[in-house]
């Protein structure tokens, strides 16, 4: 008797079939038996089934002799399972990689219930991966079994078989089947979380959820196939009918019916041409049959609600095309109303350009207005420590104003005040550029702090990169860069490539990055309360994993299984994945063990907090340096990053630690302790000395001192490496100071 026998039913899936079951054979757990149901498909699904079972003894197909639909494939699967639990999986979806071991630990440990809840994500085909909205209703904290009156919030998860684990004796102790027709799930669903004595749940992705391109949800087409909805819920109201004890349940169930037929009845291209006025006469004899006072609901819910329990279709259809049209109006009025506003916004900042200077203003940005981060805000910070008789402004998003300090002023992008600012302000900071309409007047100070060391190609060396540059106007370009008075650099390699690819007569101030003071400049304690605050369990090793950006590639998914990586590294390690600030999706967190902090607003707090880093090619790495903590390479990809974007220089041949040329080598760096090795020092002591001449914790204050103070003379001196010390973070690794005059030329540490 295997642990899990997982139900398959395949219709016109050809093309996605043998990734689905192989996200099944290829589980580390692998006590399952796999039951392919062919519904009759016209296409090569069958072929496909005959020939994994060929190769797979733990495979079995059922070829049914005609179509009977998604919910008859299922009951002929079930049938012939014979695990301890069933779990259905659709053919165009997979499971995650560990997701059975997960699902199998968690049973075990929740004492085998009737019923276990898990998470999924949506995939599309673009790449976005997005979790479920309500993955917060998963956690596993509180009782590790109960009922669903204990946590009736679980009914907001998407009523579906496939995120769940069901118990075959409870299934058969309850008879459960699948009816024939659309929405085949509704009667199973709702009766199998009512009826369970004990539920788990699950906090992890183990499904991706397939979002097809065209074709891909029968639901989605229009078909009078949609009025099965009305038996499927006479199912469930029978159920309950059948059950007095479970009467309680009638008024939730009777709103989420009205709900259900609500979202039918506006989803556009479901119920054919003519059709609407029956189904909302249906749905009125519906809700009368059901009628069960006592669910509470809001104003506009109760309007809804009261059209189709009547039948007002033509009221409900009136306003439903009354809110579109006055949608749409106040789209149309809103674009003359942004031109109009536009022109005048420019004549204002006309006038204010007509203005004096205003020597005691500074303006601040970062990251095309992401928040309060990076080296403008090491140096907003030190100007209010050493030029306090300078106000300090900083352009933000609305959405990131929250990370703006109290005595800073905010400015939002495109407003009075913002260009108002911008006209009149004697100094400007940013580590991008500033709005390419901006002004430079004679008298205003501009300093381009940058936000990396660059190993990527940048500026015009793009001209020769079209994979990456081909979207660059570089006459622009140049345009901002002969804006800048000063150029920020935290080694000789960044201020030889600046100047290279930014050509124009600022000056370069190579004092080291002002965002890296903090790596020299925080305690033991505040590294603790950082810790605490990620959530990162006392004795654990936080390792953050931080990739770049992909310039040949269209979609950003993470380059490594992060669940894989995750499961390799085991339970004493937590994961911190933070996507590059170009992607706004973040991570998706698929593992317990993995933590998507891709919204956090400092990347130097996230580094102080954990005790190694994983990246490939980010210049985080330049950075992470300063603090003397392992770093591991995963370079997979070196030929086509180096082909698409290309590098100033191999960086496989001078790391700062291991090198992984596979996924395989990375988990094995980790399990064999290869990455915090006497090695792996070696290679980032070198480095150190390389890159890390100037991050001494005092480079904001120099720019401060020069930029801010015109002071040209007793400056910081540059502390040496080997007197600095860097805080350490949960996890002892070899002192730099053993290694400290390791020679340029040692060989990377490959691990094979």
């Amino acid at each position: 008797m295997p642990r899990f026998s997982v139900i398959v039913p395949a219709f016109k899936v050809q093309a996605y079939l043998r990734e689905c079951l192989d996200s099944v054979l290829t589980q580390s757990f692998d006590d399952i038996e796999l039951i392919a149901v062919d519904d009759c498909s016209p296409d090569g699904c069958g072929a496909i089934m005959d020939e994994v079972a060929a190769g797979d003894s733990r495979v079995r197909v059922l070829h049914l002799a005609e179509n009977a639909g998604l919910g008859q494939a299922r009951n002929a699967g079930l049938a012939r399972a014979s695990g301890d639990y069933v779990l259905f999986l659709d053919s165009d979806d997979t499971l995650v990689p560990g997701a059975l071991q997960a699902i199998a630990e968690r049973l075990e440990n929740t004492g085998d219930p009737d019923l276990l809840i898990f998470d999924y994500a949506r995939t599309y085909w673009t790449g976005e991966i997005t979790r479920n909205t309500f993955a917060e209703l998963l956690t596993e904290q509180g009782p590790a079994t109960f009922r669903l009156e204990d946590r009736p919030g679980l009914l907001k998860l998407l009523m579906v078989v496939w995120n769940k684990a069901y118990k075959r004796e409870f299934v058969e102790r309850e008879g459960f089947s699948f009816p024939p027709g659309y929405y085949e799930d509704t009667p199973w669903t709702y009766p199998a979380l009512l009826a369970a004595s004990g539920i788990a749940t699950l906090d992890r992705v183990c499904v991706h959820y397939r979002q097809r391109r065209q074709g891909g949800n029968i639901l989605a087409t229009t078909s009078r196939r949609h009025f099965d909805i009305f038996d499927q819920y006479d199912r469930v109201f029978a159920f309950l009918d059948a059950r007095p004890e479970l009467a309680s349940w009638r008024p939730v169930l009777f709103r989420r019916m009205i709900d259900h037929f609500s979202t039918l009845a506006t989803a556009r291209d479901r119920l054919p041409r003519g059709s609407r006025g029956e189904f909302f006469r249906r749905a009125r004899a519906h809700c009368r049959r059901h009628h069960s006072p006592g669910a509470t609901l809001p104003l506009r819910g109760r309007l809804r609600h009261g059209l189709i329990r009547r039948g007002r279709h033509r009221v409900y259809r009136a306003l439903w095309s009354a809110d579109l049209l006055r949608t749409r109006i106040r789209r149309i009025a809103g674009l003359g109303h942004r031109a109009v506003r536009a022109a005048v916004l420019q004549l204002h900042y006309r006038v204010q350009l007509r203005l004096p200077l205003r020597s005691d203003l500074a303006v601040f940005a970062a990251y095309w207005h992401r928040g309060y981060a990076c080296n403008p805000a090491a140096v907003e910070a030190a100007v209010r420590e050493l030029a306090p008789h300078i106000s300090t402004a900083w352009i933000a998003a609305p959405e990131h104003h929250h990370t703006v300090p109290p005595a800073t002023r905010r400015l939002t992008p495109g407003t009075f005040a913002y260009w108002s600012a911008l006209a009149r302000a004697r100094y400007l900071v940013n580590n991008v550029n500033f709005d390419r309409r901006l002004v430079k007047r004679s008298g205003q100070i501009m300093v381009q702090t940058h936000h990396g060391t660059p190993l990527k190609t940048m500026g015009i060396d793009l001209q020769e990169r079209p994979a990456a540059g081909a979207a660059t106007d570089f006459e622009q370009l140049l345009a901002n860069a002969d804006k800048w008075d000063y150029s920020l650099s935290a080694n000789r390699h960044s201020t030889l490539v600046w100047e290279r690819a930014y050509p124009s007569s600022c000056t370069t101030l190579e004092y080291g990055y002002p965002r890296n003071d903090v790596f020299q400049r925080t305690s033991h304690d505040e590294v603790a309360r950082l810790r605490e605050t990620l959530g990162i369990p006392e004795g654990a090793t936080a390792v953050l994993y931080a990739p770049t950006h992909r310039d040949y590639r269209r979609t950003q998914r993470p380059p490594i299984d992060l669940a894989r990586l995750a499961d390799a590294l085991g339970p004493r390690f937590v994961l911190l994945t933070r996507a590059h600030y170009l992607h706004d999706g973040g991570m998706p967190a698929t593992h317990p063990g993995v933590v998507d902090v891709s919204g956090h607003p400092g990347i130097e707090t996230l580094a102080l907090a954990s005790d190694a880093l994983i990246t490939d090619y980010s210049s985080l790495m330049f950075d992470y340096a300063n603090l003397d903590r392992p770093i591991v390479l995963h370079t997979g990809d070196w030929d086509a990053y180096q082909a698409a974007r290309g590098t100033y220089f191999d960086v496989r041949s001078c790391p700062p630690g291991a090198v992984a040329r596979t996924e395989d080598e990375l988990r094995d760096i980790f399990t064999t302790g290869h990455w915090r090795g006497s090695r792996s020092a070696q290679l980032r002591a070198a480095f150190r000395e390389r890159f890390c001449p100037y991050d001494d914790g005092h480079a904001a204050e120099r720019v401060v001192r020069r930029v801010f103070l015109n002071e040209t003379g007793g400056l910081p001196a540059f502390v040496p490496l080997q007197h600095r010390k860097p805080v350490r973070a949960g996890v002892p690794v070899p002192q730099q100071s053993s290694v400290r005059h390791a020679p340029d030329g040692l060989a990377p540490l490959h691990h094979v």
